[in-house]
């Protein structure tokens, strides 16, 4: 098997992003409606990385959207494949894919069939917390092939001016249909935005004689603002005040608790700088918001989980101390009284690990509620299981002495720093599950967090500059990149000249020159010379996105080792439970008729509770979940690393195969050199020893440097 890697920057893969097809009527397409086309669930294979500076490929399919969803509350493969299998039982959903380590669910479905709310209501009422979330990209939407516009059309009397104004649209070149209505002087465009504007079309109903006015798209965006500013009740009421008043926003959603806003809008009618810079200036400046970029509310996420866990674990911790502690001499000694019928020390033991076992324990319990719930069985099964046996035993022995008077052991330690245990194993997870997504981050780190924006004034000159955010940046706006400087957005160079490095990108390690007219891409650096460029890709259309795309996709594919991995973790708990109660009739069958000699029970003990600890054993020793964990960590390393190298990997597919690779080949050597000249091996072929040699090459080295930098004086 060979593997050949291009460096050719038109030859690397990106991910796909929708298969989105749209019908621009709503409901049923119509014979004749064009569709719109969005490419998603395709093979990489077939797809090259920066096509998006090429011609796209025209495609035809069904109505489909894409979402990801957050979910909170998986702790093995057995939970995310209950999430799996409850999304993939809705009617209308094509395909679903669950990935444990990043928490996320990737769903695509037709939306005439299913809305984003019934895919979060399926995942919950599988006994797990969902929230969907907004695109990656908060700037722009995903590019579309056709746009359903509505116009509001004044100066219209007859039908024959109906027909006109028709006439006029469907000569326009890029518009697909045409449909206007004298009763309520509106009418409705079908439209490639890629080949005329809205603002074309107004012009021409303009032209012809009529009032136009665009009033609204079938695109639409989703972002999340932070708002700073927000003291008091009334100030909510005025940022509400002022979102009913944006034109072309459809709908927001105020998060009291995180000052945040959710907004749906327009992005043919308002842009989310517009909604940014509407909220400052009819507040008078009080409210202050910023878009809230997606892949640092993961990284906020992953840590607040962390935290989370590790307060759970260190709690769990200083509760358990106490209890060991008992068993030392001096300490069990004064704690050796009698309170009643129960001993003092068994009744601390008792309440402290009663505490452990039903307060920080209680998220296994709920995890093992919804598990078995949903009919399936996880990790949180055996945890709730093994320490529930323990406690419960102890405390009826504890019972039983009192009545009794007969002291069995009790073994409160075992259920408390069992939790312990598998709590700072959790915390371990998280970290891990944080480190993997780093490639991600430090991907997100390449593009500058701001830009500077070129404002036209009366004259339609450039002449203010004003400094943005990155994320707020629009198709067509005219940003200054300085020498330097990080270019914020793929587009075109409309004044300047310079050289910019764009190896992250195609491995080209020269500088490549920029003139007017030369495409720039995001996220690349700008050596030389000021660059006006003009914005023509942002958000998700970026370059830079798409290879962030392509990791994230990497990281939930799923290789073929680790879907027999599932399949054994599927089985893996009720096989484990099996063995247990095996385990226990065994050891207590064999107890009863004398199997095995009575020394070794002890004097305190009998065959129940000696078959009953190697029965919570073999539970406890199944806790860990390694077995479906390793896998897809594994994958989310491999795939991090090699973009931390600027190797992207398409999934676990790709590696599992990759061990029957024997070749690599390359195109082109400036893929993998520095584009420098370096000495490697110096070697003297006559009498001189090799250091005077070294010595004369640096003297004649510094006087060439001399020369160059004071001619005058050489």
């Amino acid at each position: 098997m060979c593997l050949v890697v291009l460096a050719n920057p038109r030859v690397m893969a990106p991910t796909v992003r929708d298969l989105q097809l749209t019908s621009v009527t709503g409901g049923r397409p119509r014979p004749g409606t064009a569709i719109v086309a969005r490419a998603d669930d395709v093979d990489l294979e077939d797809v090259r990385l920066l096509d998006s500076y090429g011609d796209e490929e025209e495609g035809l399919a069904k109505e489909v959207r894409r979402i990801q969803v957050k979910v909170t509350g998986m702790t093995c493969s057995a939970c995310s494949n209950s999430v799996e299998g409850a999304i993939m039982a809705l009617r209308g959903v094509e395909t679903a894919t669950v990935s444990l380590l990043q928490n996320k669910a990737h769903v695509i479905f037709d939306p005439r069939l299913l809305k984003d709310e019934d895919i979060k209501d399926a995942i919950e009422d599988a006994g797990f917390e969902a929230e969907v979330l907004p695109d990656s990209s908060t700037t722009s939407s995903k590019s579309q092939k056709t746009l359903s516009g509505q116009f509001r059309i004044g100066g219209m009397t007859c039908a024959a001016c109906v027909n006109s104004v028709e006439g006029i649209l469907r000569a326009l070149p890029g518009v697909k249909r045409a449909v206007v209505a004298l009763a309520t002087s509106l009418g409705e465009v079908e439209y490639d935005p890629s080949v005329t504007s809205k603002d074309e079309i107004v012009n021409a109903i303009e032209d012809a004689g009529f009032d136009a006015v665009f009033l609204q798209s079938n695109e639409q965006d989703k972002a999340l603002l932070n708002v700073s500013g927000l003291m008091c009740g009334k100030d909510f009421h005025v940022l509400e005040d002022i979102l009913k008043n944006i034109n072309g926003l459809k709908q927001f959603e105020l998060r009291d608790s995180l000052s945040e806003v959710e907004t749906i809008f327009d992005p043919e009618v308002v842009g989310l700088r517009d909604i940014v810079d509407a909220i400052k200036r009819e507040s008078d400046g009080k409210l202050i918001a910023s878009v809230r970029n997606p892949y640092a509310c993961g990284t906020s996420n992953d840590t607040e989980q962390a935290s989370k866990m590790f307060r759970l674990f260190i709690t769990s911790l200083i509760i358990s101390v106490p209890v060991f502690l008992l068993h030392i001499p001096c300490i069990h000694s004064f704690f050796q009284r009698r309170w009643g019928p129960f001993f003092l020390s068994d009744l601390l033991k008792c309440v402290l690990v009663g505490f452990v076992q039903f307060g920080v324990g209680k998220r296994f319990y709920i995890a093992a509620y919804r598990a078995l719930r949903n009919g399936s069985t996880n990790m949180d099964v055996l945890v709730a299981l093994g320490t529930t046996a323990s406690y419960v035993y102890s405390v009826c022995a504890l019972l039983y002495g009192a009545l009794t008077g007969f002291r069995s052991p009790l073994y409160f330690e075992t259920s408390a720093m069992l939790i312990t245990f598998v709590l700072f194993g959790k915390y371990l997870e998280v970290l891990a599950k944080g480190k993997t997504s780093d490639a991600i981050k430090k991907l997100v780190e390449l593009a500058p967090a701001t830009a500077l924006l070129l404002v036209k004034d009366t004259e339609g000159k450039h002449t203010v500059e004003r400094e943005i955010d990155a994320l707020l940046i629009q198709p067509g706006d005219v940003l200054k990149v300085l020498p330097g400087t990080k270019i914020p957005s793929d587009g075109m160079v409309v004044w300047g000249t310079s050289y910019s490095d764009e190896s992250m990108v195609t491995g080209e390690s020269e500088p490549i020159p920029k003139g007017v007219a030369s495409l720039v891409i995001g996220g690349t650096m700008n050596l030389h010379g000021v660059l006006h460029i003009q914005a023509t890709k942002v958000g998700s259309n970026t370059v830079l996105s798409q290879i962030i795309s392509l990791v994230e996709t990497a990281q939930m594919s799923k290789a073929p080792i680790q879907k027999f991995a599932d399949y054994v973790a599927s089985i893996f708990v009720p096989a484990v439970v099996l063995m247990s109660l095996i385990t226990f009739l065994g050891w207590f069958l064999c107890g009863s008729l004398g199997a095995y000699p009575e020394a070794w029970l002890s004097d305190s003990s009998n065959c129940f509770v000696f078959s009953l600890m190697f029965s919570i054993s073999v539970v406890v020793i199944a806790c860990p979940c390694a077995l479906g964990l390793a896998t897809p960590t594994a994958v989310m390393v491999a795939t991090g690393v090699g973009a931390n190298h600027g190797v992207l990997i398409k999934g676990g597919d790709a590696l599992e195969r990759a061990q029957n690779i024997r070749y690599v080949i390359f195109d082109k050597t400036g893929t993998l050199t520095q584009g420098k000249a370096s000495v490697t091996t110096a070697k003297v072929f006559s009498g001189m020893e090799l250091g005077d040699f070294l010595t004369l090459v640096a003297s004649a080295e510094y006087r060439l440097a001399v020369n160059i930098l004071s001619p005058k004086q050489s």
